[in-house]
Parts: C-alpha cells; structure tokens; sequence
C-alpha cells in the first residue's frame, strides 16, 4: 500500500499537515509493509529536507500511489482519478460551495474519506483539530479584549511557533477583575480551558460565578443543562436535551447578565435553542463586552457572530442597536472574534496532534482488514457512486 501527504493547494494557504516528519517516521515503524512519499511544498510548517533528512521521498509526482491523504479541500484540477483520497471535503452538510468537488469525485472514481465521517462505532468523530481551534481562540479572545480596552497588544498566533509561546504571552498581561464564560465539554472547549487554567484563572462554580463578585479574574465552564431548562422544568439529563431539543429554552442570559468575556466552544445540534438572540443583547441585562466565538455558526446561536472573521481581520464590533457590524473600538460595539479555520495558526502542533490521532485510528485499519469499522464508516463514495450511509447527498449531487 503505498501512501502520499499530498501537497495542499487551497487559498488561502494552510500550512497544516497531517503527518510530521517524526510521526511519518513513527507511523513506517509500527507498519513497515507501507511505503509513504511525500508531495514537494513550499508552505508546509515542516520543509520538504526534513522529511528527506528523515528517509522520505519528496517528489513532485505522487500519481503511483494508491491513498492520498490531505487537509483542506483539493482543488478539482488536481484530483487524480480512481485514488482513494482523504481531506476535510466540507461537503457532508451540503455546503453550496463544494457540489462541484463532490460531483468531481464521484465521476472520477475516487472513494473520499472525509476527515469528519471518521467516527467510532458510536458515531463519535475520532479526528479533528478541536483542541487547536479551542487554544487559539481563548488567546485571540484576549488579544480582542486588549485591542477593544487598549490595555494591552498580544501579537497574532499566527507567527508565534507553538502553545507555549502563545501562554507565555498572556502570562505577561495583568487581567483585570473580569468574570470569563466558557460553554462546552468536547476538544474545542477543552482546550480553551488549557489556555484559562494555564494563566492560573481561578475556577469557580455556577453558583458562585452567578452569585459573587471576586477581586481577582475568574471563569465558569457550563454545559448545555446550565445554559437551558427543560419548558416543563423537569431535570433531566444531556441524553434528554439532545434527542429532545424542543422541549428546551435557552437560560443563558442569567449567565450574560454577570459576564465580561465569553468563549464559545460549545457544539450547536440542529433544533436547539439559541444561547442568545438579537433581542437579547438589546437587554440592560446583557454585560457581555468580548466574545470569541470559536464555535461559529453565523447568523446562529450566539447573535453576535454576524460572519466569520479572517486570520488577517480577527475582529469586528456588533451594534447592538442596529444589528449591523461597527468599529470593534467604538463605545457601543460588543467586540467579536469568530475566525472559522483557528487551527491553520497553530500549524506545528495541530499538525502533531492530528498525526498521533490518524496513525491510532485511521492507518492501521488498512492493515487488519478494517477490524472496527473505521473505513467502512468513512467512505463517502465508491465505484463512481455515494455509498449508502451518505446517499443523503444525492439532491444536492444533482443540483436540487
């Protein structure tokens, strides 16, 4: 089986990687029946010398090899025909802008294997760059907040190599006595809670972040049972808000009303309630200054998040009067940073991250005929056609 990193191609550029070199080499050690050659780039975070320094061809041709493994979409007019490729298609939910790719695919006989449809047997997503998203967009937050106030001017993630550059910035900014909200429980919310809790945030409780007021900067982390309430007010457990979504209002402004900053690193389902909606932030109650949207769903369920934000212009303001975008730095602006590709600015230790995970899941099921389902579960196409889990897509195949 032989295996390509391909070149990435989409604009703009993503520096991201699925492999190191150090985790290529790891992953030829554990399966040395494989054979791995690497697609020559010029943006890559890791040169092409050192995936040679590491015994890797480096090539400008990878047409003789059977997988090709990527990150972001690839271009139509690079798709090689009949290969089995692997890449966030962004095509699962009908993304208008992707009916092309996917349509490419199919009449080229490629089977696709989209980063996100990589799930456990229990339909859990086992890859992704969740962590990285959830690190980046706590320190952009910040950065936010010291551009709104002028009290302090962290450089952008972008250029700073990795984590603990990133820390060792905001452990040189002095917070002010601020109450920081955080919703979520997955990859994305936990790893903005290691950026907090790296800066030594005090953690409290609902209760208490509700209730007191303290002389030193403090974060709440909730999930979806403390921002809403069943309509019958019976309490009952995340299983029940999740399949019942209907039966719930959104009881978050009681958490607006006391914070400063919020981090949004929640998952948002289909049919559940907006945390908070234009009316809400019209409300005296609302006391939100900053918010760091890393979850992005615009237009959605945190009102605020107007469109997504560039890596070049993280930052706009919300009016909460007009509903309309305004000069962050102006008086009435809620500052708000929802960049939607976070990860691409910490290319090094995404890249690490993602490759440990890959080469756990994803690799060793070509080589134990797929003993746990993985590549079945995958597969969104084969032999020119969708494959029955994803038949869904057809419509939006066709144009309709």
């Amino acid at each position: 089986m032989k295996f390509a990193i391909i070149k990435e191609r989409k604009n703009p550029p993503d520096r991201r990687v699925v492999f190191s070199p150090s985790k290529l080499t790891e992953t030829k050690a554990q399966f040395p029946e494989a054979t791995f050659k690497v697609e020559s780039s010029d943006i890559r975070v890791f040169p092409d010398e050192q995936y040679k320094n590491a015994g890797f061809e480096v090539t400008q041709d990878v047409s003789d090899c059977n997988v090709m493994i990527g990150v972001k979409e690839v271009p139509i007019d690079a798709l090689i025909p009949n290969k089995k490729y692997f890449f966030f298609s962004h095509t699962i939910k009908k993304q208008p802008y992707n009916r092309k790719l996917l349509k490419a695919i199919l009449e080229q006989n490629i089977e696709l294997y989209d980063h996100e449809t990589i799930v456990n047997e229990k339909g859990f997503r086992l890859i992704g760059f969740g962590r990285y998203a959830g690190i980046v967009g706590a320190y952009n937050g910040f950065r936010a907040w010291g551009l709104k106030f002028d009290t302090w001017n962290l450089p952008k993630a972008g250029p700073l190599p990795n984590q603990a550059a990133l820390i060792d910035e905001l452990n040189n900014i002095k917070l002010p006595n601020i109450k920081i909200l955080l919703t979520g429980s997955g990859k994305v919310s936990n790893g903005s809670q290691e950026m907090l809790d790296a800066m030594n945030i005090k953690h409290v409780t609902v209760q208490d972040y509700l209730n007191k007021t303290f002389n030193e900067p403090v974060y709440c982390k909730i999930d979806v049972l403390d921002y809403n309430k069943r309509k019958d007010g019976k309490v009952i457990n995340n299983v029940d808000f999740f399949n019942n979504p209907q039966d719930y209002d959104s009881n978050f402004m009681r958490f607006a009303k006391v914070t400063d900053f919020f981090i949004a690193g929640h998952f948002y389902g289909d049919g559940a309630p907006y945390l908070y909606t234009r009316a809400d932030v019209k409300s005296v109650d609302f006391n939100i200054k900053v918010v760091a949207d890393i979850s992005c769903d615009v237009d959605g369920p945190v009102a605020t998040t107007l469109k997504a934000s560039t890596i070049a212009n993280p930052i706009y303001g919300y009016d909460p009067e007009t509903e309309k975008e305004i000069d962050y730095k102006n008086d009435k602006a809620i500052t708000v940073m929802a960049v939607d590709n976070l990860p691409c600015e910490l290319p090094q230790d995404a890249s690490e991250g993602f490759g440990d995970m890959f080469l756990k899941y994803v690799i060793p099921a070509f080589f134990n005929n797929d003993e746990n389902g993985i590549l079945e579960r995958a597969r969104m196409t084969a032999n020119g056609k969708l494959t029955e889990k994803f038949s869904y897509l057809q419509d939006y195949v066709n144009g309709n």
